[in-house]
């Protein structure tokens, strides 16, 4: 009893008084959050010495997350406590009752201490296992702590100041693993969408805008004595200027599988069923219930996404205490063997299709081919898995949107008003709608990430699904209490 007093106590973020809030109230408080998640992003962790984490980058992306700063963490621990709660409750292990008010608060309490559990667990893991290592070293000219020894200037830290250091970088992954989850939770409340799904988006444009336009060089962007840009676009126009036409193809490549995989997405996310449903008491009026072709939603693909994401950091920090179970990584922080060299897609940030014209040949052995497809069943896979699962916990099974029609007076006409013969007839298509809408995208997020594009597929994929959710919230919700210009937008 008093386990159940705790969970039904957790501090939480109130929620509005009004039932609904106005446009500019949403978008006040989601603008406010963005803002604030883009300031932490850049605020350093103190203390730290070796980040090795810092090559992860594509992997930040999909976790939400800027490794080495405050908010290292980013939604890996929300995401990893919302797996495990659906995956017990799922099994029969625990039982809510998600239909009772009760039972909502108790599943949401179980899965907030879940997640604080798991944000202790991997700060603590981060830091303990090498990923993220205090400055080992004090250098007494610049009063400040480094990664390496200077010879002659450099004194080894005392083994009590590094226990205090190691403290500190978790205390401090510990602050942003709850400022993210209370973050998420008052965009859940006062904003738009979920925090989640708006952090993924706000590390995705980022990525997607930096890697397409920076006009700074990266690395390995020197061919011959001309250093190219590391943003595809102006890589392309500095190629045709250069003479290299197959540095051009693949920066062309690259951006038009990105405006591919776009388009895919907005027409995927756009296929829906409409079931035509009448008043039962007012003849002549009805309406048509949507139902998504991707029924899930995008939920199912950041579940396995951040599922392998967190298998790589694993494999990482693994790897750095000298017990590579899950395989090893190179310097680079590319898979190199083992479980995780399988479960990665082949050809690193470019894909296949950067990997096929750096070679200048389809004969590059018949590793990368196996493995991409060993990579497309297990996000398949995976996606089905957790859309089936998120379906049942989150209220959008047969059985939970009969009771919703039945109670909002809806009913199928022809059809007997009986909640029971409504959801025999709505099994016939959310089922379905759940396995090949998850199936359907977890083939395309996997494709995108075989093929390659200017950020990760999965990501990209998940930002599109997400905007498009938002646009369609918006537009149904906000339509009539926005400014006239952007109303005109929207339409």
């Amino acid at each position: 009893m008093a386990f159940k007093d705790i969970l039904l106590n957790l501090p939480e973020v109130a929620g509005p008084t009004q039932k609904k809030l106005g446009f500019q109230e949403k978008l006040k408080w989601t603008l406010l959050i963005l803002v604030l998640f883009f300031i932490m992003g850049i605020i350093p962790l103190f203390g730290l010495g070796d980040n090795a984490l810092a090559q992860f980058e594509y992997l930040s992306i999909i976790l939400g997350a800027e490794f080495g700063s405050i908010i290292s963490l980013g939604i890996g621990p929300l995401v990893t406590s919302s797996i495990v709660i659906q995956l017990l409750n799922g099994a029969g292990i625990l039982n809510f009752d998600l239909k009772s008010s009760d039972g909502k608060r108790l599943f949401q309490g179980t899965q907030k201490l879940a997640s604080i559990f798991f944000i202790i667990f991997e700060a603590v893991i981060y830091v303990v296992m090498g990923g993220l290592s205090p400055g080992a070293y004090f250098n007494p000219a610049t009063q400040q702590f480094t990664a390496q020894a200077v010879a002659g200037t450099t004194v080894v830290l005392a083994t009590g100041i590094i226990l205090t250091l190691k403290f500190l970088l978790i205390f401090q992954l510990f602050l942003g693993g709850l400022m993210i989850m209370l973050m998420d939770e008052i965009i859940s409340k006062w904003g738009f969408g979920s925090g989640i799904s708006i952090f993924i988006v706000a590390g995705v444009s980022k990525s997607l805008f930096v890697r397409a336009f920076s006009w700074v060089s990266g690395p390995g962007s020197v061919s011959g004595e001309f250093t190219y840009s590391s943003g595809k676009i102006p890589q392309f126009f500095q190629a045709l200027y250069n003479g290299d036409p197959q540095t051009a193809i693949t920066a062309a490549a690259l951006v038009g599988t990105t405006i591919i995989i776009f388009g895919m997405a907005v027409y995927l996310q756009s296929m829906k069923i409409e079931i035509p449903l009448s008043f039962g008491r007012i003849r002549g009026h009805g309406i048509r219930w949507p139902l998504s072709f991707t029924y899930a939603s995008n939920i199912p693909v950041i579940l396995i996404s951040a599922l392998l994401a967190n298998l790589q950091l694993w494999a990482r920090l693994l790897q750095n205490w000298g017990h590579p179970f899950l395989g090893t990584l190179t310097a680079s922080g590319a898979p190199a063997s083992g479980i995780i060299s399988w479960i990665a897609s082949p050809g690193g940030a470019n894909g296949m299709v950067g990997l096929l014209l750096t070679q200048g040949t389809l004969f590059i052995g018949i590793r990368p081919y196996f493995q991409a497809i060993v990579y497309m069943c297990v996000i398949i896979s995976g996606s089905i898995v957790f859309s089936y699962f998120w379906v049942q916990t989150a209220g959008m099974d047969a059985k939970s949107q009969a009771k919703n029609m039945i109670s909002s007076g809806l009913q199928i006409p022809g059809f007997r008003k009986d909640e029971r013969i409504l959801e025999r007839l709505l099994e016939r298509y959310i089922t379905p709608l759940t396995i090949m809408g998850g199936a359907a995208v977890g083939l395309l997020a996997s494709v995108a990430d075989v093929l390659g594009a200017l950020t990760q597929g999965t990501s990209l994929l998940l930002s599109v699904m997400i905007v498009y959710k938002l646009y369609e919230e918006i537009a149904k919700e906000h339509m009539m209490d926005m400014h006239p210009a952007l109303r005109k937008i929207m339409e």
